[in-house]
C-alpha cells in the first residue's frame, strides 16, 4: 500500500491530541491546568512577583512532569481578568509569545463572559469559549485598578 503525503498528513492530524493549557495569573493564585488525552492535571502556585518573573519555566516544568512540551499544545486559554494587572500582563505577554513563535492558538477569556452559565469550572472554559463564540487570538484585558 502506498499512501501519498497529503493521505499521511491526514492520518497524522487525525491520530494528533487536541492538548489544552488553561493559564490563570489574575486571582490570588497561579493556576495551570492540561486538558490531555481525556485526562486533566491542573497546580497552583503562589501568586508573586518571583512566580510572574519566572512563569514560562513554571509552565514548562508543570508540562514536563506530564512528559509535554509546549509545541503538544494546541490551544491556550488565558484569563483576561478581572485582576491583577501584573499578573495579566505578564501571562498574556507569554502566551502571545508562545502564539508568536509556536503558532499555538489562545482565547482570552473571562469568568464574566460566561454569565448565566451553572456549570462554570475551570476544565469547561474550552466548551465556553466556544458556546459563548470567545474569538481566537484577541486580547482584551480587563484590570483592577
Amino acid at each position: 500500500m502506498i499512501l501519498f503525503s497529503s493521505e499521511l498528513e491526514f492520518i497524522f492530524k487525525k491520530k494528533a491530541k487536541m492538548n489544552k493549557l488553561i493559564i490563570d495569573v489574575a486571582n490570588e493564585k497561579i493556576f495551570l491546568m492540561i486538558i490531555a488525552n481525556n485526562n486533566i492535571y491542573n497546580i497552583s502556585y503562589d501568586n508573586t512577583k518571583i512566580n510572574y518573573e519566572k512563569l514560562t519555566v513554571i509552565i514548562s516544568d508543570f508540562l514536563g512532569s506530564y512528559s509535554l512540551k509546549i509545541v503538544d499544545i494546541k490551544k491556550i486559554y488565558i484569563n483576561r481578568g478581572p485582576g491583577s494587572f501584573a499578573g495579566i500582563r505578564n501571562s498574556i505577554s507569554i502566551v502571545k509569545a508562545f502564539n508568536v513563535v509556536k503558532k499555538i492558538d489562545y482565547y482570552c477569556y473571562s469568568f464574566d463572559d460566561f454569565k448565566g452559565e451553572e456549570n462554570i469550572s475551570y476544565e469547561n472554559v474550552p466548551y465556553l469559549c466556544d458556546k459563548f463564540k470567545i474569538k481566537k487570538n484577541l486580547i482584551n484585558p480587563i484590570y483592577i485598578s
